[in-house]
């Protein structure tokens, strides 16, 4: 059989682009889960990329196989059917909860990148998302395929950058000290399971639709490699700056500091990625609430935004500090159940 390189990155492209989402963009995310901690934040990294490779190309070819049409029917399967509609409704939640983190990234960029009120940034994401959502969204997801590739490449410039600075060695081996500590043993693990879990919306009927099972293993592969590679991009620039848990977008601060001539495009770059994000997340929502309450999209996309802008209103990096891990720690249930299930590819439902 002839095997299928361009389908194999394509698949890799889409895992890449559902996993680099806001708080991945801002840089914010990396921090609160590795950078902080120095070389163990490092160590962790390793451990996550190795999670996203085993476990992302499992996932798919486990969805592929059992020929899931939804990430309902891929739970139903690990969980059974009783345990999956409650796993659904965590799901609900996390989306809401992950699309309000969004909102308040991009009130974080409008306040501290341009000065400008957060609530700005936040009504001008909700209004276009609403244009969006009456004019079709094939042309936003496209924007994926310009926005990823250009924001790896900034990470990789910047990587470059940090690296020619004569202290990065010492900084990078650098342990700082962390009242919790202990948080860097588990996140390699919540960190993956968060995004493995959010992702798998997306992942699912990729996979079913695309079926080819060394296509689907090879995709997970690619992916989950460029994911490790950006992480630790991520985290060898975030490491050379100062106080770096004081900013809510710190991969814009050291462009500003590095690289001054890229700056305000890498700031449109992390916005088209937040926006990208929050369609994507708002349209999975809509969807789910459809299977509970039949009401017209319009109204579910009002009620969506509303309670998102409610909590939104908290800062940023508050949100992002405790719900991200929150979510990460509920995700584990799935993790584990995943890693543990039994998986023969040749072997039919």
């Amino acid at each position: 059989m002839k095997r299928n390189w361009t389908a194999a990155f394509q698949i890799a492209a889409v895992y890449v682009g559902t996993v680099v989402g806001a708080g991945f963009a801002t840089g914010k995310e990396i921090v609160e889960f590795f950078s902080r901690f120095g070389f163990f934040g490092f160590i962790s990294i390793l451990m996550s990329g190795y999670l996203f490779i085993v476990l992302g190309s499992k996932l798919m070819r486990m969805a592929a196989h059992i020929d899931a049409k939804s990430y309902q029917e891929f739970n139903e399967y690990l969980f059974g059917k009783w345990p999956s509609r409650i796993i659904n409704i965590f799901m609900l939640f996390m989306l809401l909860g992950v699309s309000a983190v969004m909102l308040a990234g991009a009130g974080a960029i409008f306040e501290e990148q341009l000065g400008l009120p957060k609530t700005v940034g936040v009504f001008l994401t909700i209004f276009l998302s609403f244009i969006v959502m009456l004019i079709g969204t094939k042309g936003l997801f496209a924007v994926n395929t310009f926005v990823v590739p250009l924001m790896i490449c900034f990470s990789l410039i910047l990587m470059y950058f940090s690296i020619q600075i004569p202290n990065f060695l010492d900084q990078l081996l650098f342990i700082p000290h962390a009242e919790d500590g202990w948080k860097s043993v588990v996140a390699p693990f919540s960190y993956a399971a968060l995004n493995l879990g959010l992702a798998q919306a997306v992942l699912v009927p990729i996979a079913t639709e695309v079926k080819d099972d060394w296509t689907i293993k090879w995709g997970g592969i690619i992916g989950g490699a460029a994911l490790t590679l950006i992480l630790i991009a991520g985290h060898s620039t975030l490491i050379m700056l100062p106080n770096l848990e004081l900013y809510d977008i710190p991969m814009a601060i050291i462009m500003k500091n590095l690289a001054p001539f890229f700056y305000w495009i890498f700031v449109l770059v992390i916005y088209g990625e937040i926006f990208t994000s929050v369609i994507g997340n708002v349209f999975g929502l809509d969807r789910q609430l459809k299977q509970y309450f039949p009401v017209p999209t319009m109204l579910s996309v009002t009620f969506i935004f509303a309670v998102s802008y409610l909590i939104s209103l908290v800062n940023y990096s508050t949100l992002l500090s405790y719900l991200y891990p929150l979510f990460g720690y509920i995700c584990m249930i799935f993790f584990i159940l995943l890693w543990m299930k039994p998986f023969t590819p040749n072997e039919r439902k």
